[in-house]
C-alpha cells in the first residue's frame, strides 16, 4: 500500500531514476510512476518524450495518462502519482482531470529551476504559472475570442444529448 514514507521513497526514487535514465538517452529530466494505493502495484512508468517524439505535450505525466487510457483507465481515483518535479501547468491541469488521490514530487519548481530551464517563446519556468492568472490582455501569448455566429452550439448539442 502507498501513503507510507517507505513506499513513497521507493516510488519517488523510481521516478527520479527514470528521469535520469531518460537524460542519458537524450531526453528531458522527468519521470512519472502511477501506483494503485490499495495494492501498491505500479500501474505505469513513464518519462518525458518531447525530444524523442517531437511532441511538446509528451511530458511524463501526460505520457503516463495516455498509456493508462490506452488500457481503458480514464481516471486515477485510488492512485498516487510520483513525479520528478512539481508538475507544470499543463500536467497539473491533466492531473486535476484524472483526479488521483495525491501527487508526490521530488523537486520543487525552485529546485528544478536552479539547474534546468524549459521555457518557450511566451514563458520561462519562473513565469509559466503566473501567465494563467493574468487577464487575457496581459498574457504574453496573444489570445481572444474570434467571431462566430453561434459559439455555444456544440455545447447545447452536448447538453441535449446527455440530459438525464
Amino acid at each position: 500500500m502507498t501513503d507510507s514514507p517507505d513506499a513513497d521513497r521507493v516510488h519517488l526514487a523510481r521516478a527520479v531514476e527514470l528521469a535520469s535514465a531518460n537524460v542519458e538517452e537524450g531526453g528531458k529530466p522527468f519521470g512519472c510512476v502511477v501506483v494503485e494505493r490499495a495494492s501498491g502495484e505500479v500501474l505505469v512508468e513513464a518519462v518525458n518524450r518531447t525530444v524523442q517524439d517531437g511532441d511538446v505535450t509528451a511530458h511524463a505525466e501526460i505520457t503516463a495518462l495516455r498509456e493508462l487510457a490506452s488500457r481503458g483507465r480514464k481516471l486515477l481515483d485510488g492512485c498516487d502519482v510520483f513525479v520528478t518535479a512539481s508538475p507544470c501547468p499543463m500536467c497539473l491541469g491533466a492531473l486535476y482531470y484524472a483526479a488521483p488521490d495525491r501527487v508526490v514530487y521530488a523537486a520543487t519548481r525552485e529546485q528544478e529551476g536552479e539547474h534546468y530551464e524549459d521555457g518557450g517563446r511566451y514563458f520561462t519556468l519562473d513565469s509559466f504559472y503566473g501567465e494563467y492568472a493574468k487577464a487575457e490582455a496581459d498574457r504574453r501569448l496573444p489570445m481572444g475570442q474570434g467571431p462566430h455566429p453561434d459559439p455555444q452550439e456544440p455545447f447545447r448539442r452536448h447538453e441535449a444529448r446527455h440530459r438525464d
